[in-house]
Parts: C-alpha cells; structure tokens; sequence
C-alpha cells in the first residue's frame, strides 16, 4: 500500500485483494440474498391457493427456495468473489489500484 498524507485526508492506493477472502464476503452476501428471495417465493407460494393446494411437490416450493437459494446463491457469490479478486489484482497489476481517499479523524 502507498500512503499519502495530505493535511487531514489519507490515500491509499489498494494493490492487491485476497481471492478467497473477497470470495467469502460475496458467498456470505449473496447467501443472504439467497434466503430474501427463498422467503419471497415461500410467501408467493403459501399466498397463492392453487399452487398450496396441489399434491405433490408443487406445495413444497417456497421450502425447497429456503433451503436451496441460500446454498445456490453462496456457491455462486463465492465463484463470483474469486473471480472478480482474480481479475482487479491481474489488472491492478498493470494499471495500478484504486485509489482510496481516507478522513484522519
């Protein structure tokens, strides 16, 4: 990292991003995404009277959304996280970082 100090604001220059630790923070934002829209479509699903009432696994959808979307939506987020770590630090590399202006205080 490269510090500059101008009277009261600090940048810095961010240079690189651990893979795996970008990975996880978007597993666990996009598993939380997950279990929003697997509670939505459970909602949907208990609201609506012809889709609750049908035998079989139609009734159990909203269910399977709360149990599946979360899992679904963290293996994607941390796919997503990796790659996107990955790619800044491969282009960082070339171009240099971003710049992150910073209050002292």
């Amino acid at each position: 990292m490269i510090y500059i100090l101008f009277d009261y604001f600090l940048i810095m220059i961010l240079k690189k991003i651990g893979v795996l630790s970008l990975a996880k923070v978007y597993s666990a934002l996009m598993a939380l995404m997950g279990l929003i829209f697997g509670l939505f479509f459970t909602l949907i699903n208990f609201s609506l009277p012809t889709l609750s009432e049908m035998p079989g696994p139609y009734n159990l959808i909203g269910v399977w959304a709360i149990i599946f979307l979360p899992i679904f939506y963290g293996i994607l987020g941390f796919v997503a996280g990796g790659t996107t770590a990955w790619i800044y630090n491969l282009v960082a590399k070339y171009i240099g970082g971003l710049e992150l202006d910073f209050d002292k205080n």
